[in-house]
Parts: structure tokens; C-alpha cells; sequence
């Protein structure tokens, strides 16, 4: 699975990502790549604009939307040469904005078990049909293990912003990442 350029956009994701918990926000990073060049790059925002569908992947869309030189024309699928590294697997909403926007294909870090919408929970990507959008490929395990840390550490915090914050005082962060399911190892 290693490849020099999914891992370096990848680690600019990672690098969103860490910006992410920094400003104590799920750690979830991104990047839209077309053409061998970022056009877009965003981190979750939801605690900060207290708005819960702001997702990494949907600020980035947004900018990319909003941008006429990105997107020069109003056309169907406006991300059709464009990939997404992001890292974490899109939860159901961004997967399903991903399809209608049309994205090439998307890579991701770690599996998103509780809202994953690129198979862990739901395959909106490529199970459903639909008449349309067109379905993209998701591939897993690209700086895994980074992103499960990433996600570890902030939940071992106190989430001022949650409606009941759980009391994490005695937690201890677990540093041993399992394989994933398929055995492979991380990229």
C-alpha cells in the first residue's frame, strides 16, 4: 500500500488534522488534491462555529464551491478530478456530499466504526445506487495509525463543548494500535 504521494498528502491531512485538536476539535484533517496540487485543505470547525455539519470535508468543499477558479462553471459533478485525503473515513453526510459533488476517489486514514459512510457503517460510496451521482472508490490505512493517536488523545481531554462531558480524569491513553481487519499494516 505505500505510495510517496498518497503518504505525502496525507501527512499535509495529518498536519489539519493536529491543527484540529489544537483548537479542541475532533481531530479530523483534509485535503482536495487536483492535478498534483492542493486546492483545498480544511479541519473539523464544529465546537468553533457550533455548527455540527461543519466537518472538515464540507469546509473544504465549501471553499472549492465557492471559488471560481476552482469551480469556473456551475457543472454537476465539480469534483471529478479532484481526490480527498482525509483522516478519517467520512462519516455518512460527507460521504453522501462527496457523491453528489461528484469526487474522484478518496483515501483515508482510519475507519470511522460509529458513522462511517465508506463502508464501516454504510457504504454510501459505491453500495447505494443511485440514478445520478456517480459512485468513487475509498481506500483505507494511510497514516492509520497516526490518525487513531490523533483521535486518542482528544478523547482523553474534557470536551467542554459535549452536552454531558464525562468525567476522563483517571483515563489512560492507550498507545498499542491493533492491525486492521484485512491485516494489513499502516501506511
Amino acid at each position: 500500500m505505500a505510495n510517496p504521494q498518497h503518504e505525502k498528502w496525507m501527512a499535509r491531512a495529518i498536519s489539519m488534522a493536529e491543527e484540529a485538536l489544537e483548537a479542541n476539535e475532533v481531530p479530523v484533517g483534509c485535503v482536495f488534491v487536483r492535478n498534483g496540487t492542493i486546492i483545498a485543505e480544511a479541519r473539523n470547525r464544529t465546537n468553533e462555529l457550533r455548527n455540527a455539519t461543519r466537518h472538515a470535508e464540507l469546509e473544504a468543499i465549501d471553499s472549492i464551491l465557492s471559488d471560481p477558479l476552482l469551480t469556473p462553471q456551475q457543472i454537476q459533478h465539480p469534483l471529478s478530478e479532484t481526490i480527498l485525503y482525509v483522516t478519517v473515513e467520512p462519516c455518512i453526510m460527507c460521504a453522501s456530499a462527496l457523491r453528489q459533488t461528484g469526487i474522484k476517489e478518496v483515501f483515508f486514514g482510519c475507519e470511522n466504526e460509529r458513522f462511517g459512510g465508506c463502508g464501516s457503517v454504510l457504504g454510501v460510496n459505491q453500495e447505494l445506487s443511485h440514478p445520478n451521482h456517480p459512485s468513487y472508490p475509498a481506500v483505507g490505512g494511510y497514516g492509520r495509525e497516526a490518525a487513531i493517536m490523533l483521535l486518542r488523545r482528544f478523547y482523553m481531554t474534557e470536551n467542554q463543548n459535549a452536552p454531558v462531558p464525562k468525567l476522563k480524569a483517571n483515563r489512560v491513553l492507550k498507545t498499542e494500535i491493533p492491525k486492521q481487519a484485512d491485516g494489513k499494516s499502516d501506511s
